[in-house]
């Protein structure tokens, strides 16, 4: 412990000779420094499904030196510092685990998420989706939604529900596209109608992923890079043919396609 709390006093250390000497470092402040937080943190998220350990210990790095710099502004600012940072969270973990710290009794992770929305309410936030940021993607958005609202009961009953509203949605849709009847789907008269019969149908798989454990914008990186990676390799057995992928045929595309699911799995 007397090693990392060195490690750390010299990280702090650090920070305030940089704040006070670099020309870029005194530049910064907390509008400036977001976007930048946010590249880290889908950076780390990156290394994190890639399974490189080496470049999650970096990156984990590189979003505590924006704790620390956010922490060094405030400071500045007369707003807070380090200190109210840490034990801001110290005190939010102690009232967030009754069941920890406290005489609350929980059977398993999904009580305890219901005792935070419930803390989280009693805490400040007004409403059960209050503290869901504005700013996050859609589809991580959806799946927090989803989770806020599980943690106060509204949820199904049986999870296999969950395909007999995937069908309905499915069907909603299907009902807007035959509307079109060769009509654009980009005209104002059908566009708004499928453009929201999409998005139930979207919200709804997002949904049906989270009733079975997993986590959907996991699941829909991965596909994203297996997807790559096997495009790829169509690609460069396009080339090693002296062809270009315009020149492949639809069937010599899905012999390449097959190849490629074979060899990279």
């Amino acid at each position: 412990m007397k090693k990392i709390l060195e490690a750390f006093g010299e990280l702090l250390t650090i920070m305030d000779r940089l704040r006070a000497e670099c020309p870029w470092d005194k530049e910064q402040t907390f509008e400036s420094l977001r976007k930048l937080t946010i590249e880290e943190t889908y950076e780390l998220a990156d290394a994190i499904l890639k399974k490189e350990t080496e470049d999650m210990k970096d990156e984990l790095g590189d979003l505590l030196l924006h704790v620390v710099f956010y922490s060094k502004i405030g400071s500045e600012t007369g707003d807070f510092d380090i200190l109210d940072v840490i034990e801001t969270i110290n005190q939010k973990l102690v009232y967030r685990h009754p069941h920890i710290f406290g005489d609350v009794k929980v059977s398993n992770a999904d009580e305890v998420k219901q005792n935070w929305e419930e803390l989280k309410l009693r805490q400040g936030n007004r409403t059960v989706l209050g503290g869901v940021p504005k700013s996050l993607p859609a589809l991580v958005k959806a799946n927090r939604i989803q989770e806020k609202v599980r943690g106060v009961g509204f949820d199904w009953e049986v999870k296999e529900q969950i395909w007999e509203k995937l069908d309905e949605e499915v069907s909603e849709l299907q009902k807007e596209l035959r509307k079109t009847k060769g009509i654009r789907v980009n005209n104002p008269e059908n566009y708004q109608n499928i453009e929201e019969e999409f998005g139930d149908l979207f919200f709804t798989i997002i949904n049906a992923a989270r009733l079975y454990g997993i986590d959907p914008e996991n699941a829909l990186e991965k596909t994203n890079i297996k997807f790559i990676e096997r495009f790829n390799y169509l690609e460069n057995a396009a080339q090693q043919n002296d062809k270009t992928l315009r020149e492949l045929s639809a069937d010599e595309m899905d012999t390449l396609w097959e190849e490629a699911k074979k060899a990279l799995h």
